[in-house]
């Protein structure tokens, strides 16, 4: 499991629709019960449950929680700060998470550009 740091040491989202419990827990370097307990604090998380009460997380739920692991984590937030500061940025996050998005495919273009150059 990675120790509270930095974001961009988080492996990057595959390209999938969904994303089970465990599989978020690693790609945010987050254990799966405190992925449950935050999505009692943010009412921004809600993953899709289905057939016995299973979880599925879609990108956008795992942008969501990287930015929460950040605010508490790296930048010192409690939970309550953090729920006002994502409350506060709800008009702004399509922009944000565009940015993150664009990032993110950026990173993964240059990644296989290098391989292609081998």
């Amino acid at each position: 499991m990675l120790e509270p740091g930095n974001n961009s040491e988080l492996p990057p989202i595959p390209g999938k629709r969904y994303f089970t419990i465990g599989e978020v827990s690693e790609l945010c370097g987050v254990k799966p019960h405190v992925l449950r307990y935050w999505e009692q604090e943010f009412p921004q998380l809600k993953p899709v449950k289905r057939r016995g009460n299973r979880r599925y997380y879609q990108r956008q739920d795992v942008l969501i929680i990287r930015q929460i692991r950040s605010l508490l984590y790296e930048e010192g937030f409690t939970i309550g700060g953090a729920r006002q500061k994502l409350a506060g940025e709800e008009a702004r996050s399509d922009h944000s998470q565009s940015q993150q998005i664009i990032r993110q495919i950026r990173t993964e273009l240059e990644d296989i550009l290098k391989l292609l150059r081998r």
